[in-house]
């Protein structure tokens, strides 16, 4: 066994990494880019190594300074994690070359499914069913526009090295095609320094299906169950679970039995995934196979009872699997929700910046988080924005999503914009209860976007509840400081208002034993609770029923959040409310005559010039964020003005590009 390793990823997939070697005996060595210099995986590691500049290109991606450090700290075998250089195979016989092991799949592989034409075409050779498409290289947009229109819209297209979500889109026609060639073959280029792109025919009404397999060096192959991966968006995962609500036992069989055809075909030897398109009959499409560990690999350790990170090392260090497919056996259920610095409300701009405060929710039997952040750490605009992967565990898929609606309610994120309120949205969606899933939910639940969510009456007034319990918390706590110093405490009227969105709800707010009274309209709310002034978490119950609320102080009043959804109340006395009426509302400034970048990033290009005219939907300009490319366009007809950024500047989120006259 390999007693010293390297971890050549950042982030939570180093992190983790690091907590199953350290479990191991195995000692650990990060490597860090200089803007990760204060990351967590890099406090975690027994060692670290410097490797370059922030940019991946010029750090995590480098080969020769990966292999460097592991000669300057005598590391024996590489973990790629997922991402980076986990798929390359010129980086795998590097380290062979080296003498040091690659804790993964051999080169060969790594060579016939990193690349997704050969792959397929090497899946049809094994007999695994596969999608309909075009396998050969494109040179360009209008040979994709002929290519698409002979498999017949819609069609995906995709990069040949991509992953991530990355390179890929979808075109319904010849101009999407031209423009999903533009986008997918320079998202390649960027992310994966290979700008070849495919064609492939775009099943509807999909689900999104992967297999789990593991792989020794003595020809035992086996299948660990499958994961439901359909909750994307634009093409990158959301949430994952396994078991898969649709796939009944014969389509697992038949699934797993072609995804071990398909892994034995490469002598694949680690820890991969197969990945399945499956329609609405359960006919299913071989896809990809990622040779690598899957971001959503923990929904089936938490399932099948297995740490497949362990299992990756073992196989690496040349040991045996200790068990045949007749042993694996699926126990529960498990759901993943990856939480990101984003913003919902705006299209999911990924946001950057300090967490000024962090805190996730408690680990235990029925709640894990895999992360790669802490409490005054940064959001860097060079990586992916993934803050962490929260994961639930119930006996069965019910009990597992009431456990991740909880702990996604007790998950205090600041600092950034983050994404816990549309994960709160799906796990409450009726529709993703009841199991009905394809890769288009998203799509067609929030055909609009995603603008926060509403509480329902019962749950609005327990909020107000609570916040009067708060208010009346503090002025018992200021009645008690005043009283010291003047030797008469300060009385607390019972009497309040709860104001909400300037609507006025008059209460009252008794004191008991455990807690307080209170009463709105005749409708009495026992408010019980040992939360204490300054705590960011409230958690107690109101009528008996259990709740969690973060807690903020805004202004003069308090920001509550519960499942995803906002409030902003006052607790004021019946003549602060009157007076509070009487204030105006300032109005926001008109901006409609700008274009303001709606994320902080690298203006890539500007595609109009001052004193063009353009038209509504007309492409505008291209922001660069965390290696994804966004297109702006016009939101009305117009004239330019004046051009305020060039390309290649650096932009603030809501920063001037293009001003109309």
């Amino acid at each position: 066994m390999f007693t010293k390793i390297l971890i050549a990823n950042r982030g939570e997939i180093a992190c983790r990494v690091i907590k199953t070697a350290r479990r191991m005996g195995i000692k650990t060595v990060a490597v860090y880019s200089e803007a990760d210099s204060a990351a967590l995986h890099v406090e975690m590691a027994d060692e670290k190594v410097l490797i370059g500049p922030a940019p991946s290109a010029q750090s995590y991606l480098v080969a020769d300074r990966i292999i460097e450090a592991c000669k300057r700290t005598g590391a024996q075998a590489v973990h790629p994690g997922y991402g980076f250089l986990s798929e390359k195979a010129e980086f795998c016989e590097a380290l062979k070359a080296n003498g040091i092991t690659f804790i993964g799949p051999d080169v060969r592989a790594i060579g016939a499914m990193g690349d997704k034409i050969e792959s397929k075409k090497l899946a049809r050779d094994a007999g695994v069913s596969t999608v309909p498409g075009y396998l050969g290289v494109i040179p360009d947009e209008e040979e994709a526009v002929r290519i698409a229109k002979d498999i017949g819209y819609p069609v995906m297209i995709k990069a040949s090295a991509g992953g991530g979500g990355k390179g890929m889109r979808v075109a319904w026609n010849d101009d999407q095609a031209r423009e999903g060639f533009r986008s997918a073959t320079n998202e390649a280029r960027s992310s994966f320094a290979d700008d070849r792109v495919f064609v492939e025919k775009y099943i509807e009404q999909p689900r999104h299906i992967e297999i789990q397999v593991l792989g020794d060096a003595f020809g035992n192959t086996l299948y660990l169950g499958e994961r439901e991966c359909s909750i994307q968006r634009r093409h990158q995962k959301v949430i994952e679970e396994a078991p898969s609500p649709f796939i009944d036992p014969a389509t697992r069989k038949a699934m797993g039995e072609q995804a071990v055809a398909l892994a034995k075909a490469v002598e694949y030897k680690s820890a991969g995934t197969v990945e399945f398109i499956v329609d609405a009959n359960r006919n299913f499409y071989f896809l990809e196979m990622n040779t690598r560990l899957q971001v959503e690999h923990p929904v089936t350790e938490m399932v099948v009872g297995l740490d497949l990170v362990e299992q990756m090392i073992r196989i690496a260090a040349g040991e045996r699997l200790k068990l045949q497919q007749s042993d694996v056996e699926l126990s529960g259920w498990s759901i993943e929700a990856r939480v990101y610095a984003e913003d919902p409300t705006r299209g999911f701009l990924p946001s950057t910046g300090r967490l000024t405060r962090y805190v996730p929710p408690a680990e235990d039997a029925h709640t894990r988080v895999d992360t790669g952040v802490y409490d005054g750490g940064e959001i860097s605009m060079f990586y992916d924005p993934m803050i962490a992967k929260l994961v639930s565990r119930g006996a069965d898929r019910n009990s597992a999503i009431h456990h991740m609606r909880e702990a996604l309610d007790k998950f205090q994120i600041r600092g950034v914009a983050h994404n816990i309120s549309f994960l709160s949205a799906l796990m409450n969606h009726s529709r993703f209860v009841e199991g009905r899933l394809t890769t288009n939910f998203i799509a067609e639940e929030f055909p609009d976007g995603f603008h926060g969510l509403s509480l329902d009456t019962d749950t609005n007034e327990r909020l107000m509840a609570v916040a009067a319990s708060v208010q009346r918390q503090v002025e018992e706590r200021a009645g008690t400081i005043s009283g010291q110093q003047s030797g008469a405490r300060h009385a607390v009227g019972r009497c309040w208002v709860v104001r909400t969105e300037r609507t006025n709800h008059a209460c009252t707010v008794d004191p008991v034993d455990d807690g307080y009274d209170v009463v709105f309209g005749g409708k009495r709310f026992e408010v019980r609770s040992d939360w204490e002034i300054g705590q960011p978490l409230w958690t107690g119950t109101v009528n008996y029923r259990p709740l969690s609320i973060q807690l903020d102080r805004a202004g003069t009043g308090y920001r509550l959040i519960h499942a995803g959804a906002e409030m902003k109340a006052q607790v004021l006395t019946p003549r602060a409310a009157q007076l509070a009426d009487l204030m105006p509302v300032k109005l926001p400034p008109d901006m409609s005559k700008f274009l303001l970048s709606p994320m902080p990033g690298l203006l890539a290009r500007v595609a109009v010039e001052v004193g063009q005219e353009v038209k509504a939907g007309q492409e505008l300009a291209v922001v660069e964020a965390m290696k994804m490319e966004n297109l702006l366009r016009a939101e009305q007809d117009g004239k330019v003005e004046k051009i305020h950024a060039a390309p290649g500047s650096s932009l603030a989120v809501d920063q001037i590009i293009i001003e109309f006259a």
